[in-house]
């Protein structure tokens, strides 16, 4: 029998969430054995290069490019998980999504306090990504299966939720999972 095939992406946050699937430890050379990654940062594979049964997002949407990558991430995923809180609710960049787009531009490049911008340009390139009006969780671009929350998760919880999923059980998420004391 074939191995299930996992891919993860990163798109608006830290990249704290892959460091928590790297906190597994060596429960990662158990998890080599259950799975084959594909195209993900912990492989460094670019592109898929098989039909994905478990893909794993982390962080929301605030740009065309992030919005991009998960809608392609759904269609190539049989089961797709939010990872973590900027995934689930749009996390720590969300904090922007009061602010008009206008006034965060002028901050960030023309006003910071660091900024050092003589000719007050602004980021104009067409290559670069567009922003949106907000920063979205990936749930409301595309269906999302599971939800693992968290900041960043817990390795334990990535852990049995990658075992569940892998090994075709239920995934079950204990009260703990989202209660912090």
């Amino acid at each position: 029998m074939s191995k299930p095939i996992i891919a993860t992406t990163s798109l608006a946050g830290c990249f704290g969430c892959h460091m928590s699937i790297l906190d597994i430890d060596d429960r990662i050379l158990e998890l080599i054995e259950l799975v084959d990654f594909n195209k993900s940062p912990v492989t460094d594979i670019k592109k898929f290069t098989k039909p994905i049964d478990i893909g794993i997002i982390e962080g929301g949407c605030c740009n065309s490019e992030n919005v991009h990558i998960l809608k392609y991430f759904r269609d190539n995923c049989r089961i797709l998980v939010s990872l973590g809180e900027c995934a689930i609710m749009g996390g720590l960049p969300a904090m922007r999504n009061n602010i008009p787009i206008e006034e965060c531009l002028k901050e960030a490049y023309l006003d910071g306090p660091s900024t050092y911008n003589p000719e007050g340009i602004l980021p104009n390139d067409e290559e670069l990504p567009i922003l949106l009006n907000k920063v979205y969780p990936c749930h409301e671009v595309v269906k999302v299966d599971y939800f693992l929350p968290g900041c960043p998760p817990r390795a334990d919880l990535i852990w049995d939720a990658l075992l569940a999923l892998a090994t075709g059980q239920e995934l079950k998420l204990e009260y703990s999972s989202f209660k912090y004391d």
